[in-house]
């Protein structure tokens, strides 16, 4: 029931008898490997006792890719498709010190990614476009992301640069005046918190990757409207 943090620091801490350190050298350090690599990626916090099912995408995914750095493996082509998506930008930053890793151990790791800070740290760049659909396929930029950023033909590269930009909205909606209430909201990382959702709007949960998004809006908001439109038993 011990989170990773605190099952690293007792397995750390142990007071060990040089017969019982022979006997266990090799267990304990296979433990410390493992947690180190969950620490690693950010989920320190998770603890053990917690089901697979209850992870969030974003904490499942990085225990995967932990389980491959794990692995040691080398000469590995990895292809991860947007794995930046439902990551707050601290979580972000991880994952691509993650990919480094798997990288220096001799793999090769191709993303397909739009988020710029995962773009500026790749090795190199593969540009296509212009567009979507039948206006997109074609090959407009390549190289390291300063060569892309100098290319003339670039789209993404001018965004990297930061010659385009969507622009942040002037104006807000004011919705209708009504709100939903959720009052002690507690389940896995949800300590029992209040929130309002104004209505007529368009909203946004946010936060770093296990602080309870999914678990406020599929499990508790979604599940009580529904319990109380359609009397399930959820």
């Amino acid at each position: 029931a011990k989170s990773v943090e605190d099952i690293l620091t007792y397995v750390e801490q142990l007071k060990l008898s040089v017969t019982e350190f022979k006997i266990s050298e090799t267990i304990t350090n296979e433990i410390k490997t493992r947690l180190q690599f969950l620490k690693d990626v950010g989920l320190e916090y998770l603890t053990l006792a917690r089901e697979a099912t209850t992870l969030s995408g974003g904490e499942a995914q990085r225990i995967r890719l932990a389980t491959q750095i794990g692995s040691m493996l080398s000469g590995v082509l990895y292809v991860l498709d947007e794995p930046s998506i439902g990551l707050h930008q601290r979580d972000n930053h991880k994952l691509i010190e993650t990919l480094k890793k798997m990288r220096d151990l001799g793999n090769t790791m191709v993303v397909v990614e739009h988020d710029e800070e995962t773009m500026l740290a790749s090795d190199y760049l593969i540009d296509i476009g212009p567009g979507a659909g039948v206006h997109g396929g074609e090959l407009i930029a390549y190289g390291t992301p300063q060569e892309v950023m100098a290319n003339p033909k670039r789209i993404t590269g001018l965004y990297l640069t930061g010659k385009l930009k969507i622009d942040v909205p002037q104006t807000r909606r004011e919705g209708n005046g009504k709100i939903i209430e959720i009052l002690g909201a507690t389940q896995n990382n949800l300590k029992n918190i209040d929130v309002k959702f104004p209505m007529g709007k368009l909203i946004c949960v946010t936060g770093v990757s296990g602080s309870g998004k999914s678990t406020l809006v599929n499990e508790i908001l979604y599940k009580s409207i529904h319990k109380s439109l359609y009397k399930t038993k959820d």
